[in-house]
């Protein structure tokens, strides 16, 4: 069992106004998923409102819980991240009784997540075309590696893989070194955040039609969409684009530079911030009315020769100095922080997007609260990451409707594991 750091921006979250209306008030999430496309999208509906049941193995539950550092003997901090506002409860999908009581959660849900690999669920008997039958207002949504179909649908892929096939690496580093890809998993948050856009939306045409939908997603399709505009700009000239490291192939500077105490980053993307950057906090108005730099074009022309004049004067003083300047001036910079520097951030601890929430074993850890909030029907309050299968009595007395006697049997008969303890 690890200690949660001390931070000083780490506050206790705020209770949500008393009687304020939930988003997905009335919403049933089935969340067979794992990893973490699948658990952050169904996260995210929980923290909307919705009731999400994360359906787990019996032997060990979600492999992610295992991934370190541990804060109880069943989770890890990485599961905590993703799985708040969830209720477990663990079944054995390779037993028929298992499978009966995923089918009946399923029948009283209004939608289901899973990111098994493809013919699984079929293999289960709970893939959309069977379950969807008796359930016509079902939203199904299927978050897969690279889609259900077609000639890549049987093969593993993970967020780094698909970062590397889709060219998102080669973009990406000093044009004198390899390529690098992205550490956070941001083809897997990006396609969560995508899934549970795309679930609201089957929730809101449901409202209108009466009918449910299947949802599929691709963690190969959302990295495509990562490329950003800089593959329209390869479609439409054919030209591959060239690692910069920390600086822009256009605006210019927009890039990271050095001063006496610690790196900053600089974004000048209009002529009318450089001349705000050149006049005002550099003190050199010679600069904004050079012929060689007085708009983007001669800026981006002569690029190499603008960095060493900005880099010289940069380094002379400290980022206290400057950055205070820049956000003065209206130019966009700011320090380029190590972890420990951002999580102890005045930005941070304004934001109060860092918060604790109570944990039952281990009492309070840390919670990242998702970046928007809602006036009208605020995010529930968090609630930490379940215990395997922490709440399969209540699931199977309180949703299924089953008595002691029956939840005593399903449990001997191995269909599901009631929690430790």
């Amino acid at each position: 069992m690890s200690e949660m750091s001390e931070w000083p921006n780490i506050q206790t979250n705020a209770a949500r106004p008393s009687g304020a209306p939930l988003a997905l008030q009335g919403i049933r999430v089935a969340d067979f998923s794992h990893f973490i496309a699948g658990p952050l999208c169904a996260m995210i509906l929980g923290d909307l409102g919705a009731e999400v049941i994360k359906i787990e193995k019996t032997e060990g539950g979600d492999d992610f819980r295992r991934l370190g550092p541990p804060v109880t003997e069943q989770e890890g901090a990485p599961f905590l991240w993703c799985n708040r506002n969830k209720k477990s409860i663990a079944l054995n999908l390779k037993h028929p009784g298992g499978q009966d009581i995923a089918r009946d959660i399923i029948a009283r849900s209004d939608v289901v997540v899973e990111n098994f690999s493809t013919g699984v669920m079929a293999r289960f008997g709970l893939d959309y075309q069977t379950v969807s039958a008796s359930n016509p207002r079902l939203i199904y949504a299927s978050v897969s590696a690279y889609g259900r179909d077609g000639p890549l649908k049987n093969r593993v892929g993970f967020d780094p893989i698909v970062q590397a096939e889709t060219g998102f690496i080669s973009m990406n580093g000093d044009p004198n070194a390899s390529p690098v890809r992205a550490l956070p998993s941001i083809v897997d948050i990006n396609t969560a955040t995508m899934t549970a856009s795309a679930v609201l939306a089957a929730l809101f045409s449901r409202e209108r039609t009466g009918d449910g939908q299947y949802i599929e997603s691709a963690l190969y399709d959302t990295a495509v969409i990562q490329l950003g505009f800089q593959a329209m700009s390869f479609l439409y000239s054919g030209r591959e684009p060239v690692r910069s490291g920390n600086n822009s192939p256009d605006p210019v500077p927009c890039a990271a530079f050095d001063t006496m105490d610690g790196a900053i980053y600089v974004d000048c993307t209009t002529d009318r911030t450089w001349n705000k950057m050149a006049t005002t906090v550099l003190k050199r108005p010679d600069l904004a009315t050079h012929p060689d730099y007085e708009n983007t074009f001669a800026r981006v022309r002569n690029r190499d020769a603008l960095m060493v004049i900005l880099q010289d004067i940069l380094k002379t003083k400290s980022r206290k100095h400057w950055l205070p300047l820049m956000w003065s001036a209206g130019v966009p910079a700011g320090a380029i922080n190590s972890l420990t520097q951002a999580f102890g951030s005045d930005e941070m601890a304004s934001r109060k997007i860092v918060q604790t929430v109570p944990h039952p074993a281990v009492g309070p850890v840390p919670n990242i609260r998702l970046p928007f909030q809602m006036s009208g029907t605020p995010l529930v309050d968090p609630v930490a990451a379940p215990c395997l299968s922490q709440h399969a009595v209540e699931i199977l007395r309180d949703v299924l409707g089953h008595d002691p006697a029956r939840i005593k049997a399903l449990a001997a008969s191995g269909a599901v594991a009631l929690p430790i303890g």
